[in-house]
């Protein structure tokens, strides 16, 4: 793992290596330096290696380098947090996470990097949930998708249309993800990583200037329009509650989808409703 990770740090690493050094070294403490570039890169490597289809791995951080950081989530916020979402049910947690410390980080920073991955996997099912509906019933946007005249394929099964599209537009999708996650992982001032005391599920404005983007961004991803600058704490709460219950729904009915596809049958309320597939749902390039 170790070997693989260097390996691929030496090739993609140069650039991202120098951006996040100077955040790091801008917006942290020197006690915090070492831990927080340790993470940045390893989730980098991570990012990248997937992207070329690599099996690297995120690598453990020694014990010893593990610096203080600022507690956003405990396992009692867990507990109180699910309370919120589903009181029937309330907290449910058997395989134990909200316990685990995973690769070698305290218990607080894991909850962080795994409330921050339901969330982020929760929005990302959310928009595949309502793009496979929209791809099945035909929906598609009315002028060319490629510079060459090619139109958007008119393909009703998501899996299979996929599949026709061209290798570098699939590339340019895959890559683009690549750079929000990137983005994402680098620390400011105004926004602290979500396993260092940050908000799990926040994403970063785009910044323009020397030690950030080298061009101006007009939207940011998350409220391009400022719509919800002034929003109520009460009402923010609200939403960022419904999200995760919405993201969690979600995540269920695309799986749904996708398992039928590839197994008919096997998910009875969706039989005869969405096509078979025999292709790999899990290969974007097979």
């Amino acid at each position: 793992r170790t070997k693989c990770r260097d390996q691929f740090n030496s090739q993609f690493h140069n650039n991202l290596r120098f951006i996040s050094n100077k955040h790091i070294s801008k917006y942290s403490s020197p006690t915090t330096t070492k831990a927080s570039a340790l993470h940045s890169s390893t989730m980098k490597t991570a990012i990248l290696t997937s992207l070329i289809g690599a099996a690297a791995a995120f690598a453990p951080a020694s014990k010893s380098a593990r610096a203080s950081v600022a507690v956003q989530e405990s396992k009692a916020d867990l507990e109180v947090l699910a309370k919120k979402l589903n009181p029937v049910v309330g907290y449910f947690d058997p395989w134990e996470l909200g316990d685990a410390e995973i690769y070698d980080y305290s218990n607080e920073e894991t909850i962080g990097f795994l409330r921050h991955a339901e969330i982020k996997h929760g929005r990302v099912a959310m928009a595949g949930f309502v793009g496979y509906i929209a791809h099945a019933n035909g929906i598609k946007f009315p002028w060319a998708m490629e510079m060459d005249g090619t139109q958007f394929p008119s393909e009703t099964s998501p899996p299979a249309l996929w599949d026709s599209l061209s290798p570098v537009a699939r590339v340019q999708i895959i890559f683009f993800i690549g750079f929000l996650e990137v983005w994402s992982e680098i620390p400011s001032e105004n926004h602290k990583h979500y396993m260092k005391g940050g908000k799990p599920g926040a994403f970063p404005d785009f910044r323009f200037g020397d030690d950030a983007i080298p061009h101006p961004v007009p939207f940011n991803l998350y409220d391009p329009f400022r719509f919800n600058k002034n929003m109520k704490d009460d009402v923010k709460e609200r939403r960022l509650l419904a999200e995760i219950n919405n993201g969690r729904l979600a995540m269920i009915g695309l799986l749904g989808f996708l398992a039928e596809q590839a197994v008919p049958g096997s998910v009875p309320l969706l039989k005869g409703l969405v096509p078979a597939y025999d292709g790999e749902v899990m290969a974007p390039f097979a």
